[in-house]
């Protein structure tokens, strides 16, 4: 039986062991003098690659299904009896005044990680396949099979490999601007009327971020609701006409994928290293941000394609192709986002050694992966994260095809 107390913090942890014979014997558990177990207990070495969801099956919630019963019968308890629902900001339609920096910090770094990423494709290639979405960051693509896209068997599952763009390296996520999240529904007749921008741009814009050429409706008020119903919404307003000037206009480019282009190449060596800790750095802010805000902030996803919609309702647009799309009569089946429905990593290979052998099938097992932004800034000469390593499973000594039919 164990008996003691454990101090919190860096200090040496203790315990005292009482035996049968009414000894004690102090055993120390400082990480420095763990057992060989603990230590990997502790510092985990490698973990497992992502796993690749089937497309034939919704995706999992990521809010457990009990917990949104119990939420519902609440309300629908609170309903029946006429009683409001309680609504906190930003659910009641106020901004959070202490997420207002965030997301100015968040579009900052947004501007930054475009900018970076552009540059740094000028000087580290990278390929993608022109019959699957599989992307290769390196000098050349790399030789695994593990193509199903169009004619596969004729390739023997090889890639075809094409010059990749931003777009492979930053998967761009869209999502519609809304003048007044909580107003009318965005229709299937009327789409058009509405624009499509970055998701991260229109979760920053509905936490307080100010664009000229995006307005959005800041209430004063609360809104209210009995049940799923919204009994008191302030009175619905006229969208305004976006803002056309030329300031405007290089904004946008700046806030876009798309806009990245003519941007020259990094001078020297360790000016592209430079580049490259700012840019996973950036990459790091966004992320970090974004969680913040989907804290508060609700963002909807498809379970079954990638489109996201950001606001407390989703849209009723009739544009999803996914799995059984005939049942829902091309509805999206919405339901809370995560991180990386937002902000996609889009998982490669890393490559160890970029000028050696491409990758190939039989040492498959031995490579790690790590995301396509992650992979392109250290292969620039950036410093790998500590919270990347364990995936990119730097530790492992990539055998020669003859010795890895040794390896147990």
């Amino acid at each position: 039986m164990i008996h003691g107390l454990v101090k919190v913090g860096y200090q040496p942890l203790h315990c005292f062991v009482q035996k049968k014979s009414g000894l004690s014997v102090n055993v120390s558990l400082d990480p420095d003098n763990l057992p060989s177990t603990e230590k990997f207990r502790k510092y985990k070495q490698n973990v497992d690659l992502p796993p690749i969801l089937p497309k034939n099956k919704k995706k999992p919630y990521p809010i457990p299904v009990k917990k949104m019963l119990r939420a519902s019968r609440e309300d629908k308890r609170l309903a029946e009896l006429g009683i409001e629902k309680p609504l906190e900001p930003p659910k009641n339609g106020l901004l959070v005044p202490e997420l207002i920096p965030v997301a100015y910090e968040v579009i900052e770094y947004w501007k930054v990680l475009i900018r970076g990423v552009a540059r740094l494709l000028t000087v580290v290639p990278v390929y993608g396949c022109s019959k699957c979405s599989d992307v290769h960051v390196g000098p050349d693509g790399h030789q695994i099979q593990d193509c199903y896209g169009s004619g596969n068997s004729q390739r023997r599952s090889y890639h075809s490999w094409v010059r990749g763009s931003i777009n492979d390296v930053l998967v761009p996520i869209e999502s519609y601007h809304l003048f007044d999240p909580f107003g009318r529904r965005i229709k299937h007749e009327t789409r058009f009327n509405y624009d499509r921008i970055p998701a991260v741009i229109e979760l920053c814009i509905q936490a307080g971020v100010d664009l000229p050429q995006y307005p959005s409706r800041r209430r004063t008020k609360p809104i209210r609701m009995l049940g799923k119903k919204v009994v008191d919404i302030g009175g619905y307003m006229e969208d305004p006409k976006p803002c056309q000037s030329e300031d405007a206009m290089a904004l946008l480019a700046e806030l876009d994928t798309y806009g990245a282009h003519n941007v020259r190449p990094p001078l020297s060596e360790n000016e592209k290293r430079k580049l490259a800790e700012t840019t996973i750095k950036a990459y790091s802010t966004v992320r970090r941000g974004v969680r913040q805000l989907m804290r508060k902030y609700t963002v909807k996803a498809c379970g079954y394609c990638t489109e996201v919609h950001v606001g407390p309702w989703g849209h009723n647009a009739k544009l999803c192709g996914a799995f059984k799309h005939q049942w829902r009569d091309g509805k999206h089946g919405w339901q809370d986002a995560t991180l990386d429905e937002v902000i996609p990593p889009n998982y490669v290979w890393h490559v160890q050694d970029p000028k050696g052998q491409p990758l190939t099938s039989k040492l498959k097992k031995f490579y790690g992966k790590a995301p396509a932004v992650v992979e392109l800034c250290v292969q620039a000469g950036a410093q790998i994260p500590d919270a990347y390593r364990p995936m990119m499973r730097i530790d492992i000594v990539v055998p020669d095809s003859e010795e890895a039919k040794l390896v147990a």
